[in-house]
């Protein structure tokens, strides 16, 4: 029996034969996330535990075998955080997918990594309670991947981003023993904040087999306001004077004029910004009542204020729902055109229309469409580049302008991932964005937890 036998006959012991998946047919669907440039190879195995004592003996014989593991959710990230290397072991988080307890009185929730973010919406709504973070991807995208790259969405502006909702996480660590971090109480300060020291680290520190999230009082109907710019600088100057004057809407999404289009197109429908509209943006507050009236009624003064051609608010669901589909629906409306490759990059909010112009200029030196959504009350804006992948040529300026986006972020004073991640993508330009101080903290912090490389090695940086 060879080494490899070895290792898939404990794993089998370990898990069951049916949690075992050698077949390369199969095991290909595990291979990358959404990422097309990120670089990935052929697992030996995909692993599905159904629980955390599985995943402990999982991580056991992988680390007596010297063979490496990449945590896995749903594979909907967007930077090849999830990409397997040749030969590992991808471990599918998937089946562990059960809400453990809702607590309505402490307002929490203990949920399995597999849990998908949507599932946990409707489960807790039913309590009176609401889970904020809210990636586009929020009907298939997990709670464990959302945990591992600190995942955002359309809400961050109030609600912030997933590690402003965790509590406590149970991790398994590279010797295979069990870490309980956190808390259940709203405080605590004791000893180092381990917590977060795992959220956001795409599965390089260990395997997150179990969170306890912080819960809200659900919200009210949202209302929605939407305004209309000739000008991008426009737009910019609205979310400035928003952002200044202490407004804080529960969303505040831009859209200029490539994506304005390509989703009416899509959709079939106008969205109401008129022709020669260069930026649209689209609010909403869950205030309710008359806070939510204020709020809005602000935010509309403050659009027409700088120079808007159109600004309208409305209470009606079925309307703002409609502005919502159509932000959510850019990149599916983009496909026509082509692939599409998104990028993330998280700008000074006085800066979002100075980003959008340099998208602009990157678009026509490259050839190529690129279309420009993102959140613009948290200045995280996600530039999407289109591009025939059957064009080597295509392929290799979409790459060069994802770079090129990087770069003006940067120059911007912004960070090259609001939510995404590094992953396998950008790790050049992580170690560009900290230093090389910061480069050897990650590295110490990465060899006293996981010393052999074990975790998910290549992803964020390299040893």
């Amino acid at each position: 029996m060879g080494a490899d036998d070895g290792l898939l006959a404990r794993l089998r012991s370990a898990v069951g034969a049916d949690a075992v998946l050698v077949d390369p047919d199969v095991t290909a669907s595990y291979r990358r996330d959404m990422m097309p440039l990120a670089p990935y190879g052929s697992p030996l195995a995909v692993v599905l535990p159904a629980d955390a004592g599985a995943v402990q003996e999982v991580v056991r014989a992988c680390a007596a075998a010297g063979v490496p593991i990449v945590p896995r959710g749903a594979g909907s990230g967007l930077s090849g955080a999830a990409n397997a290397v040749d030969g590992c072991v991808v471990l599918a988080l998937t089946r562990m997918n059960e809400i453990l307890e809702v607590d309505p009185d402490n307002r929490l929730a203990v949920v399995q990594p597999g849990v998908v973010n949507l599932d946990l919406r409707n489960a807790v709504e039913k309590h009176g309670l609401f889970y904020p973070p809210d990636p586009s991807s929020y009907d298939w995208c997990t709670i464990g991947g959302n945990l591992s790259t600190n995942a955002g969405g359309l809400c961050c502006v109030k609600y912030g981003v997933t590690t402003d909702s965790v509590l406590g996480l149970d991790v398994v660590l590279a010797d295979g023993e069990l870490l309980r971090t956190g808390r259940r109480t709203v405080k605590g300060v004791a000893g180092y904040d381990l917590t977060k020291l795992f959220i956001g680290s795409e599965g390089t520190l260990g395997v997150i087999t179990q969170a306890t999230l912080a819960l809200r009082p659900l919200p009210q109907a949202p209302g929605t306001m939407f305004a209309a710019f000739s000008s991008v600088s426009a737009a910019g100057a609205a979310v400035s004077r928003v952002v200044r004057e202490g407004i804080v809407p529960s969303l505040m999404e831009i859209m200029d004029a490539s994506s304005i289009a390509a989703v009416e197109e899509y959709l079939n429908t106008e969205l109401g910004a008129g022709k020669g509209c260069a930026a649209l943006l689209i609010c909403q507050s869950d205030s309710g009542g008359e806070a939510a009236r204020r709020e809005l009624t602000a935010i509309e003064q403050v659009c027409t204020d700088v120079g808007a051609d159109l600004a309208h608010t409305t209470y009606d669901p079925a309307e703002g729902q409609l502005l919502l589909k159509a932000r959510r629906a850019v990149l599916m409306a983009l496909e026509v055109y082509g692939a599409w490759l998104t990028d993330d990059v998280c700008v000074p909010r006085t800066r979002i229309a100075e980003l959008i112009a340099g998208c602009e200029r990157i678009s026509a030196e490259v050839g190529l469409r690129i279309a420009v959504v993102g959140h613009a009350g948290d200045g995280n804006m996600h530039p999407t580049i289109v591009y025939d992948p059957t064009s080597e040529s295509e392929f290799a300026r979409a790459r060069q302008a994802f770079d090129d986006i990087l770069e003006v972020g940067l120059g911007l004073g912004g960070t090259v991932t609001g939510e995404h991640g590094v992953g396998k993508i950008k790790r050049e330009w992580l170690a560009r964005e900290i230093g090389p101080i910061g480069l050897r903290v990650h590295r110490d912090i990465k060899n006293a937890l996981d010393p052999a490389n074990l975790f998910n090695p290549g992803s964020m940086f390299a040893l």
